[in-house]
């Protein structure tokens, strides 16, 4: 056997069992969502064992509904259930990755993502016959999950840990420096930035309309002044020498012309200019995401979004997948030739890529 092939490692009847598996875990996967959603996980872990009638009534919600619910969280052995008393526990040690109060760590926000591809489904089956993709637009709750997911994995961890990863930068930050989110999207991590370090300067570019409304009204509830946001497309960005510090976060790889816009930014960046890269954490070489812990979830994701968006403009179409590899090599093509790259604790699913202009 060659060293490039990967094999078949199960049965027809064991890759039937896994099969089975994935059905089931499918469908507790939007049970789950659901859960997060309608705040039942957290219910429940405020108020302990209860029964049906009273986590409906606690929560706001129809019992018969929560009943079902929960009739599936019991049998997929994510919630206790005790049949004398008819009473439901959470778990601590569940509740521990499925609330509110487990930020960074709340998974129940991840799941969400499983019903948003599922409403995409028909469109991208769509692509796979006739090619092309799908616009940002025909997404229907795309925005809102992402900011946040983006919440957890980045605003919650931005100044404690991903922003000190950066030398020097929280100093200046705090003396009051020129600062760009490209692809800000709801505007949360640029506001948490702006309201920390009020000497600086804040613009956050999108691409829609929605994002950049969203990211005003975030603004607005927060009381940041020093923030402002564009509808810009970042092939299109124009900006000299304008900038002490370039963010993105998870913005990069869905970019029609992520060449050209890695060139913008170098060119945006003041000549001590630092620009911040964070981006997925895997192999642009299939055989090497053999054992990455979301993988699946990667691959999919990029087929039924990331990738998808850009073949959509006309673009590239890099997916979510482009790697470690093809990452370093495009940030070398733009011209960054000193480029450090760091995992950082708190995030298993993206790498951090500090790249200076000089």
């Amino acid at each position: 056997m060659c060293n490039q092939c990967i094999p078949t490692q199960y049965s027809t009847d064991e890759f039937s069992e896994r099969l089975l598996g994935f059905f089931n875990s499918s469908a507790l996967s939007l049970m789950i969502s659901i859960g997060h959603q309608t705040g039942l996980f957290d219910t429940m872990h405020r108020i302990g064992p209860a029964t049906s009638a009273r986590i409906a009534k606690e929560g706001n919600l129809n019992e018969r509904y929560v009943r079902e619910w929960l009739g599936a969280m019991v049998t997929g052995q994510i919630i206790n259930y005790d049949a004398t008393t008819e009473a439901y526990t959470l778990p601590n040690e569940h509740a521990a990755v499925l609330t509110r109060a487990a930020t960074p760590n709340n998974m129940g926000a991840m799941m969400q993502w499983i019903a948003e591809l599922g409403f995409i489904e028909p469109r991208i089956i769509e692509c796979f016959r006739d090619g092309g993709g799908v616009k940002y637009e025909e997404y229907r709750r795309f925005h809102e999950v992402m900011a946040e997911e983006s919440g957890q994995t980045t605003t919650a961890a931005l100044l404690d840990a991903i922003l000190p990863a950066i030398p020097g930068i929280v100093d200046r930050l705090g003396e009051g420096i020129e600062v760009l989110d490209l692809g800000c999207g709801s505007g949360r991590s640029l506001c948490t930035m702006a309201k920390a370090f009020p000497k600086s300067r804040f613009t956050g570019y999108d691409l829609t309309k929605e994002a950049v409304a969203n990211a005003n009204a975030f603004a607005a509830e927060m009381g940041v002044k020093n923030v402002t946001f564009v509808q810009q497309d970042a092939a299109q960005i124009r900006d000299e020498s304008r900038f002490d510090l370039i963010c993105t976060f998870d913005a990069i790889h869905d970019q029609a012309r992520p060449d050209v816009v890695l060139s913008n930014i170098r060119r945006a960046l003041k000549d001590d200019g630092i620009y911040m890269m964070q981006d997925i954490r895997a192999s642009s070489r299939l055989e090497n995401n053999l054992d990455h812990p979301l993988a699946p979830f990667i691959y999919t994701i990029s087929c039924m979004h990331c990738m998808s968006v850009s073949l959509a403009a006309g673009g590239m179409g890099l997916g979510a997948a482009w790697g470690l590899e093809k990452a370093l090599e495009m940030l070398a093509e733009a011209g960054f030739e000193n480029v450090e790259v760091k995992q950082l604790e708190h995030d298993f699913q993206n790498d951090y890529f500090i790249a200076r202009k000089r």
